[in-house]
């Protein structure tokens, strides 16, 4: 950061672009733009439909190539970022782009219809779109019934679904999927104030996002949040030669772990495991105290029961582990950053 604030990027994906133009992936393709650690990046997303359902007229199998979904902004190349390293992003606002959002019941997805995997001799559930008018100034996302006159006012509480980096060993990973290099892990903690930590597996990192949402339940039953366009600003830096297995995000009050799998209950034990190794290494306790400790203590949220895998968080509140310094201080640095853009 010079005397004059963080240096800042403003990269703006083409909201008008053919989806079969976009990134679908993690890995596996070049690099958009270059940035050092430091920098603060202004940015967009499209919505994972690449703004293809406008109406509750459209039905995603209608508008949409399947091949085209979860398009992601990147990558973006970080300067000195090697397989070793930790990522940290650090989101310092995530905003709705435009005044509506859409949800949907797609054939075969979601977890309370049969899908090519929890094979049912059943037919698809209907497909249906709603439609969500969202009031970025009383923070409102207004919910109409498709069979009834029923209506509600839900908090407006934007995230990304998708946040993550270039698998290792040359690995091409779909955007839809989540795993232990982020991807679409689709957890509502991935908000504006929130740092995530991302282990680093290939030079430059190669960090993308995606998937808006507007708000989104725990565990996103039906498969499909309330799908938005954004406008992003985030922060960049690297924490060297500190490898990170899983991705771990910190707020104010949490420290956060992620697993992602199949069964849920392993996935639940990924993140259970990794909080248990963060709270031994922070607090300096053996691995058993930990696992005490972090048993009393923790919250777990689910985060997505639809993706290709599911995916379960780990929370622990920071006042219960003393005065700690959770990965060098990185999250307190980079609110700084942020408010030194902000100013």
């Amino acid at each position: 950061m010079s005397a004059s604030g963080p240096e800042v990027l403003r990269h703006e994906l083409d909201e008008d672009a053919d989806p079969s133009s976009l990134i679908y992936t993690f890995g596996g393709v070049e690099p958009v733009v270059s940035i050092r650690p430091g920098t603060v990046v202004s940015t967009s997303t499209l919505d994972c439909f690449a703004g293809r359902v406008r109406s509750t007229s459209d039905l995603v199998s209608q508008v949409c190539d399947p091949r085209f979904i979860n398009p992601q902004t990147g990558p973006f190349y970080v300067e000195g970022a090697e397989p070793g390293d930790t990522l940290a992003v650090h989101f310092v606002s995530i905003e709705p782009r435009a005044a509506w959002g859409v949800s949907t019941t797609v054939p075969l997805f979601g977890a309370l219809t049969g899908t090519g995997f929890t094979a049912l001799l059943h037919p698809p559930l209907p497909e249906r779109t709603w439609f969500y008018e969202i009031d970025r100034v009383s923070r409102g996302v207004h919910y109409a019934a498709l069979d009834t006159d029923f209506t509600a006012v839900l908090p407006l509480d934007p995230m990304h679904g998708t946040v993550g980096v270039a698998p290792p060993l040359r690995e091409v990973r779909s955007s839809l999927a989540p795993g232990d290099w982020g991807g679409n892990m689709d957890t509502p903690e991935m908000r504006a104030g929130v740092t995530c930590y991302l282990g680093v597996n290939v030079p430059g990192a190669l960090f993308s996002l995606g998937d808006g949402h507007a708000r989104q339940g725990e565990g996103e039953t039906c498969g499909v949040a309330v799908e938005c366009a954004m406008d992003t600003v985030f922060v960049v830096d690297l924490i060297k030669g500190v490898p990170t297995p899983w991705p771990r995000l910190e707020s104010d009050e949490y420290v956060i772990t992620t697993g992602s799998t199949k069964p849920l209950e392993d996935a639940f034990r990924i993140a259970q495991v990794q909080m248990v190794r963060w709270v031994a290494e922070l607090t300096g306790q053996s691995e058993l105290d930990a696992y005490q400790l972090v048993s009393q203590t923790t919250l777990s949220p689910v985060a997505n029961v639809v993706d290709t895998v599911y995916t379960m968080v780990a929370k622990v509140p920071k006042s219960v582990l003393g005065d700690v310094l959770v990965m060098q201080g990185m999250h307190a640095r980079m609110k700084g950053v942020a408010a030194a853009w902000s100013a």
